[in-house]
């Protein structure tokens, strides 16, 4: 790791006067904005009232936010120069930066503002460490005011109620979804942070009853666990008002499906701790969107490309915050655009596939009539954010990838034994002769017919790969044996689950 001296030196200057006039510069672009940024209500507003024209603001100020980080932060300096960029004007002009090749090979102080890192109300988070590694970031005050405020204008513009009550199950500690979503909720609601604990939830809703507005914050696999287990209890759904915000992770519709036949609705939001966790978030329109590209090759082709057989989750994401580009192999770059930013994210690439479309896009592609019958009260104006999740979270077989949501579906969908299935991550096998066949590892709670189980698991997952991956349906034309995939039953932390302890899931596993 380079680690550069802790404060920034002395400028030139050519340097302090270029530093100066692009702060100027860049509160010029969106002054105005940021006046009215400390309340919910502005960001419910510019949710509302985005127009295309102000993508070229957006593109804009990116450009300014790598500027400006070319001479106040010194690991971007550095970096720049060993990359031959020190005289980039463009956007596209400035390479990308990774976790490996910037967040890992600098040291925390080098790649803020100034070159300093503590000052008073800093909170560092951490990320799950599901790429291997766990990672350290860093997020000044001004910058979480800026993620709070994000968050509460969300949640009142989608989940509108007088007496809110928002439960934060997601893990607690110094994983930013956690803390940050407590702190966030706290400004409109009233707020409990039980973390994920399914007895302290039941034990919540039944001492405070049914006269609130309820939203349970969690990762997608656990607001299942906390439906089954309500469930099992005999708990009066219909007496109580209780939706879902979930995040962290991908959720299929075969899984919201089966969460909404308790839940009011369940919405999703978009973020990665390297980033910020108000990237994109969805709205009735764009899950109504998903649903429909799920059953209209046509359309898929016109938003998705043509061929393309995977279903992506749809996220409206603000430009004027966080302004995303596609690269020449489908990964997404993300610039925020904020001079609160404690460490400048700019052009970061977090490894997630993503295709980008402007409302207008999907008004052609749908039709008018269509679209209008598709739109919600929400009204989010916000372009969309079709997110297809980490390019490397596949298994190849059979000349097919296997992704882990297309999986869940399968497993979901119509399976009389849902309920039992805790959560699931895929291996490899390796059978005499050098063959290899996929493994779908289930852990399951409860007395089951694991033989039964596991049959009808099989069954489902390869009909939906048969019906969405053409790779797999001609493998199975050409290779029957290819439907042999391998279920293998555990319970509750047995196995590779032995391994996997927390809440946001791992999907791929070795040697299992």
């Amino acid at each position: 790791m380079i680690r550069l001296s802790p404060v920034l030196g002395p400028l030139t200057p050519r340097q302090r006067w270029r530093r100066a006039r692009l702060q100027a510069y860049s509160w010029t672009l969106t002054g105005a904005y940021r006046l009215g940024t400390l309340h919910p209500a502005i960001w419910r507003m510019v949710a509302r009232g985005y127009h295309p024209a102000l993508d070229r603001v957006a593109a804009r100020h990116a450009r300014v936010a790598c500027q400006f980080a070319a001479v106040d932060v010194p690991a971007y300096r550095h970096f720049l120069r060993t990359h031959g960029a020190e005289r980039a004007r463009g956007l596209a002009d400035f390479p990308e930066t990774t976790k490996q090749n910037y967040a890992g090979a600098y040291d925390e102080a080098s790649r803020c503002q100034e070159g300093r890192l503590h000052r008073a109300g800093v909170i560092v988070d951490e990320s799950s460490g599901s790429s291997g590694k766990p990672y350290n970031w860093v997020r000044g005050p001004r910058e979480l005011k800026g993620i709070y405020r994000n968050a509460a204008g969300y949640i009142e513009l989608v989940f509108p109620g007088k007496r809110l009550f928002v439960i934060n199950a997601y893990s607690m500690g110094a994983w930013a979804t956690g803390t940050t979503t407590g702190a966030a909720m706290a400004r409109i609601a009233m707020v409990k942070n039980t973390g994920p604990d399914l007895e302290k939830i039941a034990d919540t809703l039944a001492h405070f009853g049914p006269g609130y507005d309820y939203v349970v914050a969690a990762y997608p696999p656990f607001l299942k666990h906390l439906r089954d287990r309500l469930d099992e209890a005999g708990f009066p759904w219909e007496d109580y008002r209780i939706r879902g915000m979930v995040g962290g992770e991908g959720m299929t519709e075969a899984l919201r499906d089966y969460l909404e036949e308790r839940f009011e609705e369940v919405r999703s939001g978009y973020g990665a701790s390297d980033l910020t966790i108000g990237m994109g978030a969805e709205s009735g329109f764009s899950v109504r969107l998903r649903k429909r590209l799920a059953t209209d090759q046509r359309l898929r082709d016109a938003l998705l490309g043509p061929g393309e057989q995977r279903l992506s989750m749809i996220f409206h994401y603000n430009p004027l915050e966080t302004f995303l580009e596609v690269n020449a192999d489908g990964e997404l770059l993300c610039t925020l655009n904020t001079k609160s930013c404690l460490q400048p994210k700019l052009r970061y690439n977090v490894g997630d596939e993503a295709r980008l479309r402007t409302l207008a896009d999907v008004r052609r592609a749908l039709g008018e009539d269509d679209y209008a019958a598709m739109w919600t009260d929400e009204r989010m104006n916000l372009p969309l954010l079709f997110l297809f999740g980490r390019k490397d979270s596949t298994i190849s077989y059979m000349g097919a990838n296997l992704y882990p949501q297309d999986v869940e579906y399968g497993l979901y969908r119509g399976n009389p034994y849902a309920a039992a299935i805790n959560r699931f991550c895929l291996s490899l096998e390796e059978l005499p002769g050098l063959e290899y066949r996929p493994v779908i590892n289930l852990e399951v709670r409860g007395e089951v017919d694991e033989q039964a189980l596991a049959e009808i698991c099989r069954k489902g997952v390869v009909a939906h790969l048969s019906a969405v991956s053409r790779d797999f349906a001609e493998s199975l034309k050409e290779d029957p044996t290819a439907a042999d995939l391998r279920i293998k039953v555990f319970g509750p932390g047995e196995g590779p689950f032995a391994r996997l302890t927390k809440m946001k899931n791992v999907y791929l596993v070795k040697d299992a």
